[in-house]
């Protein structure tokens, strides 16, 4: 009996765990981060709060359109690294810029979820479950319109109109991260070798070589 209500107990125990989907909570009001600081810890090194000012909390321009890339779309990221107050925080932004049928290509954020609101245009946007599922969960999105892609899981975002679209998205780390698929399947350094892509992707050898050229 003594050694049922000890498991019992275990099992009670493991249960009043939490988990929990974002960065650690602040233990002070500010941690403005010290960038220079050549420590690294899990964020940064805070400086003295008292040398923070309002040029720690703040960034200029995300009202600004920026040029789309090669596959028709442009992030402009502010996390920790562009404003040194957000360390600790656990929370950043971005603005993506789309061209006409411009897209932000398949990706995650290992650190963070992502929640986008459309500012204009129309987009087609959508994330994968994980194995064995695989299941794609998408939908067309409106000027107003808000979608939630889950930490961790692949997402991408398509212009499906003929006029420029902008987004802002929020996520739930003050440095979220971001693994584009195609260039880290395609475009490591140092390559991975086309043998194994090969076989992991059931085509050619020369297919592979080709994609590899394009990153």
């Amino acid at each position: 009996m003594a050694g049922n209500s000890i498991f019992v107990m275990f099992l009670l125990c493991l249960a009043s765990f939490q988990a929990f989907a974002s960065d650690p909570s602040p233990l002070q009001d500010i941690c403005v981060a010290d960038l220079n600081n050549p420590v690294r810890v899990n964020g940064f090194v805070c400086k003295d709060p008292k040398q923070a000012m309002a040029e720690d909390f703040f960034f200029p321009g995300l009202d600004k359109m920026r040029t789309p890339n090669a596959v028709g779309s442009n992030v402009t990221a502010v996390n920790v690294n562009q404003i040194a107050g957000l360390n600790t925080l656990g929370i950043s932004m971005v603005r993506i810029d789309y061209a006409p049928y411009g897209q932000n290509p398949p990706h995650t954020h290992p650190r963070a979820t992502e929640i986008l609101l459309v500012l204009e245009g129309s987009l087609f946007v959508g994330f994968v479950t994980s194995n064995p599922e695989n299941r794609l969960i998408s939908k067309v999105l409106q000027k107003g319109d808000v979608f939630v892609f889950p930490i961790g899981l692949i997402h991408f975002q398509f212009n499906v109109g003929t006029s420029n679209a902008v987004a802002i998205a929020s996520l739930s780390s003050q440095n979220p991260g971001v693994i584009t698929i195609g260039d880290a399947v395609f475009g490591s350094n140092p390559k991975i070798s086309a043998d194994i892509l090969a076989k992991a992707f059931q085509v050619e050898k020369n297919i592979i070589d080709i994609i590899q050229s394009k990153f």
